[in-house]
């Protein structure tokens, strides 16, 4: 799936303040999400297909270290993430 420079510079608008802060926390967990809604989305039909399942539970684990690595630093940036997203916990 690759989504637009569009989409994903309304995502870093969004949640990283700017289109060019790319590289935050939480930017780069909004990507994710929205990269694991799509492919979660992906899954429903096409049973077997192994790859997308791989690639999946691979986005899944790097969401997670980010949020981890944002639990460890700073508690309210966290909490807003996971509300702003739905995320569950």
């Amino acid at each position: 799936m690759n989504l637009s420079t569009a989409s994903k510079k309304e995502i870093f608008k969004k949640f990283g303040g700017s289109e060019t802060n790319t590289g935050s926390a939480e930017s780069q967990i909004a990507l994710f999400t929205e990269r694991i809604n799509h492919l979660t989305e992906h899954l429903k039909n096409p049973k077997k297909d192994f790859s997308t399942q791989q690639a999946l539970i691979k986005l899944v684990g790097q969401r997670r270290s980010l949020l981890d690595f944002l639990h460890k630093t700073d508690i309210t940036r966290y909490r807003k993430i996971l509300n702003d997203l739905n995320i569950r916990k």
